[in-house]
């Protein structure tokens, strides 16, 4: 353990013993030793530096926890805008769900009963598909003429005049 240096003046005022001998130890104060750094070390905290310089660079927004976008407001819904027609498969769907029911009347469960329908309608070839598909396009047509009647009433501006006139809480 190095001495402890003489509290005298003599010690502290001349310049030859300040240089070969400790610097004075204050009473509540630790020595700390420093340690020199090696070339690896000095990559790595050049590394971390840019590391940081990179954080301090991104938007505050950045830092916080995604939330999920909101979704669009979808404006009011209309009971008078006609509905789309369901495609071939619902319609192959509601054929095959009686005739499956009839032929497994123990099977409750729509989840088999969808898995059935959806292997045997990958298994049909386009001739059996076609009756359905010609059913699609009929209800298709006509939605698509309900469709235009409606965009045409609603563009002149009669639907509104009949919403006023349909009211429930005429007076």
């Amino acid at each position: 353990m190095a001495k402890k240096p003489p509290n005298s003046a003599k010690s502290l005022s001349s310049p030859s013993s300040i240089s070969t001998k400790a610097p004075p130890k204050m009473p509540n104060q630790r020595m700390v030793l420093r340690v020199r750094p090696t070339e690896t070390m000095k990559r790595s905290s050049a590394q971390q530096s840019r590391v940081v310089e990179k954080e301090k660079k991104k938007p505050v927004s950045a830092k916080k926890p995604k939330t999920k976008p909101m979704k669009k407001k979808t404006d009011k819904l209309d009971s008078k805008k006609p509905k789309k027609p369901p495609t071939a498969f619902f319609y192959f769907l509601e054929d095959f769900r009686k005739e499956f029911q009839e032929q497994n009347p123990d099977v409750k469960s729509m989840r088999d009963v969808g898995k059935a329908c959806g292997e045997k309608w990958k298994t049909m070839t386009y001739e059996e598909k076609v009756h359905y598909y010609d059913i699609a396009t009929e209800k298709r047509a006509e939605f698509d003429r309900a469709m235009a009647e409606y965009i045409k009433k609603k563009e002149s501006g009669e639907d509104q005049e009949t919403e006023e006139e349909d009211s429930e809480f005429d007076e």
